[in-house]
């Protein structure tokens, strides 16, 4: 799949933008805060109704405005598929799939696959379980509408069951209903925990071999799926958990608690793995991600780099850069160093400034 081309309106620095990518590798430069990454955010909302940042539609929207639109074209396979998004600062957005309204967002995931990677996905290894748990969540929903509905209804029943620790304290007649939550919860949450067990194992079938070959055969890196409850006993921890949740008004167990493991040569490399290996274990997780892409859907993603190669040293860009291969790709830096001359097979070249897009001979 390809992304052929995004057209902007009121959007971040945008009032007006379009840019037109080859299948290739795709080169944005300019400086800093010139708008770059807006544009690889737009690509991502496309994908994903989402902001990769977690930015809300109202800060989104060029200021002064009401309303922003992205319009992208992407060619899957022999189907072409037109994308409009309306971002709205006092509504929910519009979504439309070749000029047809969709109601829910459910209907749009699985049409643009995107793997986003930013020096911030260097740090996924070494900050806290909530990162590794929002990148499983983003991966899964992209492949998988199932376990986003599921996903979805399990969080919702999470708000209300923690909304309903807080009442009972004004009402403690309602503690008779937190069993009927319980059930709910649990039935929900055994979905998202089973699909994550799932996912884990196939993205282990792969990262051995990729990190493997990074390390140059020195490192076997693992994954391990650390589900804070079972399928099998969810409910039941709901229940011993009860008088604590009364106490602390939330809910303490399940799998909004779950975390990911990444070990090397068996040792915790969140807590006594180096810098390097961190972000050596980060690089093959989005090249794992890539491949299993490939495997379930039969295509390539799009893959967007943002910024990433020069926080990569030279080992990394060379081996991030040749397993690339024919997925379109577009990449952000802030100048045409000699690296990216001497090293990038440039199909498409842009300058980006203040918000205006000039596309470039190579």
């Amino acid at each position: 799949m390809i992304i052929e081309s995004i057209k902007l309106s009121n959007f971040r620095n945008y009032e007006n933008g379009e840019i037109n990518f080859s299948e290739g590798v795709n080169i944005l430069y300019g400086e800093n805060a010139q708008g770059k990454t807006n544009l690889l955010e737009a690509a991502y909302i496309s994908g994903t109704t989402k902001s990769h940042k977690g930015s809300k539609d109202r800060e989104i929207i060029l200021f002064g405005k009401e309303e922003a639109h992205i319009q992208t074209n992407v060619k899957k396979k022999d189907a072409v598929f037109r994308i409009d998004l309306h971002l709205k600062k006092s509504r929910s957005k519009g979504i439309a799939i070749n000029q047809i309204p969709i109601k829910k967002a459910y209907d749009l995931f699985g049409i643009l696959n995107i793997i986003f990677f930013s020096p911030e996905d260097l740090n996924i290894i070494k900050n806290g379980p909530s990162e590794r748990r929002r990148f499983m969540d983003a991966e899964i929903c992209q492949l998988d509408k199932i376990y986003l509905s599921e996903l979805m209804k399990y969080n919702k029943a999470l708000a209300q069951r923690n909304q309903l620790l807080k009442d009972i304290r004004e009402k403690p007649k309602l503690k008779s209903t937190l069993g009927v939550w319980n059930e709910t919860l649990s039935t929900y949450g055994k979905q998202v925990i089973s699909r994550r067990r799932k996912f884990i194992k196939e993205l282990n079938e792969i990262i051995g071999e990729i990190h493997s070959d990074l390390s140059g055969g020195k490192e076997k890196l693992v994954m391990d799926y650390e589900a804070d409850v079972s399928e099998n006993d969810f409910e039941t921890q709901l229940i011993l958990s009860e008088e604590r949740d009364l106490h602390q008004c939330m809910t303490n167990r399940g799998p909004h608690r779950d975390d990911v493991i990444f070990k090397i040569n068996d040792i915790d490399v969140r807590h006594f793995g180096s810098q390097g290996q961190q972000r050596t274990a980060a690089l093959s997780l989005k090249l794992a991600e890539i491949e299993l892409v490939k495997r379930q859907i039969h295509e390539a993603p799009v893959l967007l780099l943002d910024d990433v190669l020069s926080e990569l040293d030279h080992n990394r860009q060379n081996y991030l850069l040749r397993r690339i291969g024919s997925i379109q790709t577009v990449i952000t830096c802030t100048g045409l160093d000699e690296f990216v001359k001497n090293n990038v097979q440039i199909d498409r070249l842009f300058e980006i400034k203040n918000g205006r897009i000039t596309q470039e001979n190579k």
